[in-house]
């Protein structure tokens, strides 16, 4: 009887064993999933966590390549049992502003002359790129006068009307 019992003890010790060995503590993916993000490019804030053999990827990456190369990468390390993908990519940058573009003032002080000639009691001096005004005007003259220079791009358009 004892051998029979040192036996079924010994059995269900052994099976026991082997059954744990085979589990991978979270601690140690995370690690390896960690070392794994190191080598690929672009992922900007993105992470995994580890709980219970599942990965999670989160945050942010700077092109489609590198969210898939990180999935996949974390995919082949042994002990994973899925791997839950969150990562997004992010948006393109925006293309830059065109340069403003600033009109000579030679060239500037004549387009000017053109468009104010046509409001009466309105004068208009240009010194680098600023068009000052000087005069009277009616409101809804105005409105009709300050699109018409901004139009010739100048630096800035310093409105010293007064308004009828």
């Amino acid at each position: 009887m004892r051998l029979l019992l040192l036996s079924l003890f010994i059995a269900v010790s052994g099976m026991m064993l082997y059954s744990c060995k085979g589990q991978v503590k979270d601690s140690d993916l995370q690690m390896v999933v960690d070392d794994k993000a190191k080598a690929i490019t672009g992922l900007g804030t993105a992470s995994g966590t580890v709980k219970d053999g599942v990965v999670t990827l989160t945050g942010e990456v700077t092109d489609e390549t590198a969210k898939v190369a990180f999935e996949s990468s974390v995919k082949t390390i042994p002990g994973v049992k899925s791997v839950v993908n969150n990562l997004t990519v992010a948006p393109p940058p925006a293309p830059a502003p065109d340069p403003v573009t600033i009109s000579p003032d030679a060239q500037l002080t004549t387009a000017v002359n053109e468009v104010v000639k046509a409001y009466n009691g309105v004068t208009a001096e240009v010194k680098e790129g600023i068009v000052t005004l000087t005069g009277t005007i009616k409101r809804a003259d105005l409105q009709k006068l300050m699109p018409a220079l901004m139009a010739l791009q100048p630096k800035k358009v310093e409105n010293k009307l007064t308004i009828k």
